[in-house]
């Protein structure tokens, strides 16, 4: 989505005590964001909503001023906060039930010629198993604990249909 992203997050939400109980609310600068990726993503929803687990990608791109085109923003506002926000909105709209469905994500945010945000969504089938490579690298077990293809590659009797790499 072409746009110049928000930098409000859920994580500025206040509280006001009323009567001794906490009561939150939504600072102006949130509700804007809200509703400015509300606007935004009403214009690629669905036609059903996803069911099951989900594959979230979102790459968050800011206007990059004095930076490099592509290079990684590394000042606030966190990745895990923007998409709280946006993973509201996107429920809200009915893109799936709950966000809860997010069970895979990758969230990065770059400095960028175009400013934007562009998400990838696909819902996730029992097979996917991510064909095991990054997994492999990191404790040299298959990724899908579910997968009729469980493997543990330190044993050589033992493999995965899914398998791709080298098992090094």
């Amino acid at each position: 989505m072409p746009m110049e992203p928000p930098t409000a997050t859920h994580q500025k939400k206040k509280v006001r005590v009323v009567k001794g109980k906490p009561i939150f609310y939504e600072p102006p600068e949130v509700a804007d964001a809200r509703e400015k990726l509300l606007s935004h993503l009403s214009k690629h929803v669905p036609t059903r909503k996803l069911a099951g687990p989900v594959e979230l990608i979102v790459k968050w791109c800011f206007p990059r001023g004095r930076h490099k085109d592509g290079e990684w923003r590394t000042t606030k506002p966190d990745t895990d906060n923007l998409n709280k926000l946006l993973k509201d909105c996107m429920t809200k709209l009915g893109y799936w039930t709950d966000d809860a469905q997010a069970v895979s994500e990758v969230c990065q945010k770059f400095w960028a010629e175009v400013p934007g945000i562009f998400i990838h969504v696909r819902e996730l089938t029992p097979g996917d198993c991510w064909n095991c490579y990054w997994y492999d690298r990191e404790v040299n077990v298959c990724c899908n604990s579910g997968s009729e293809y469980r493997a543990d590659f330190r044993d050589p009797e033992d493999t995965c249909g899914c398998w791709t790499g080298d098992g090094k």
